[in-house]
């Protein structure tokens, strides 16, 4: 599989062979176990006595000539804690109960998780499905929507190397190549509409473009996600399709 190298303003230079994870069979299925392994989660949970710290037990009774008894009362049977009493007498309220303030929660999380497990055979071939996405328009497109009707030829290759580039020049190459699109390439970050602005979720922002450098290669850039060729992990392609700048030292640490 070949693929041409540009240059920043856009131009072709010369053309080269990509590594073989390029070519590899792209497995969908893989690919999604393997980012749902990878998840990182903190396991949280209630305490085992939450809602349980009462004197609250079992349920009032109704029958006659019982002490504590509710019998006449005109109260349901919910269990209750007496917060005074005048002899027979008592005040009480709900406790122990999910209903109950302070009361025990309905269906909280458990601790315990099961993990997921995935093969090492299976990353690999996760890996090389999610790289090998970024070289398919098809996929590209499906994930991009405003690529569509856009004629791109992937993968996208920069000549190396790349040390003091500047934001400016990349986005004057992306104008060149993708034309008037090149802002789905740009990260960008807005305030969510609705009520998720009040719960922790104020901001929403697009994956935008991947840019993966060789390790010995230094470029820091606003917009632009940035990644070395080592350091690639499957949630910075998945979903499939990611838009995706290699450097030509890059392309060469992927062998």
């Amino acid at each position: 599989m070949k693929s041409q190298v540009l240059d920043l303003s856009g131009n072709k230079l010369k053309t080269i062979d990509l590594p073989e994870v390029f070519s590899a069979r792209i497995r969908e299925d893989l690919a999604q176990k393997y980012y749902e392994t990878s998840k990182k989660f903190a396991p949280h949970s209630p305490s085992p006595t939450a809602g349980r710290r009462s004197s609250a037990s079992g349920t009032i009774s109704h029958r006659r000539h019982e002490w504590k008894g509710h019998y006449g009362k005109g109260v349901s049977r919910v269990p209750r804690k007496a917060i005074w009493r005048r002899g027979e007498q008592f005040y009480w309220i709900g406790a122990e109960v999910n209903m109950a303030r302070g009361g025990r929660a309905v269906h909280a999380p458990l601790l315990i998780r099961r993990s997921f497990k995935i093969n090492e055979k299976e990353k690999l071939a996760a890996i090389h499905s999610a790289l090998a996405a970024t070289t398919q328009i098809n996929y590209v497109k499906m994930r991009y929507e405003g690529l569509r009707d856009a004629d791109v030829d992937l993968p996208l290759v920069i000549a190396s190397p790349l040390n003091e580039i500047k934001s400016r020049q990349v986005i004057e190459f992306l104008r060149k190549v993708l034309g008037n699109k090149f802002e789905i390439a740009l990260k960008q970050k807005k305030v969510r509409a609705g009520k998720g602005k009040l719960r922790g979720r104020k901001f929403k922002s697009n994956a935008g473009l991947l840019l993966i450098k060789a390790s010995n290669e230094k470029a820091k850039m606003s917009g632009i996600e940035i990644k070395s060729a080592r350091d690639v992990e499957i949630g910075d392609l998945y979903p499939l399709g990611r838009l995706t700048l290699y450097t030509e030292h890059s392309l060469k640490e992927l062998e």
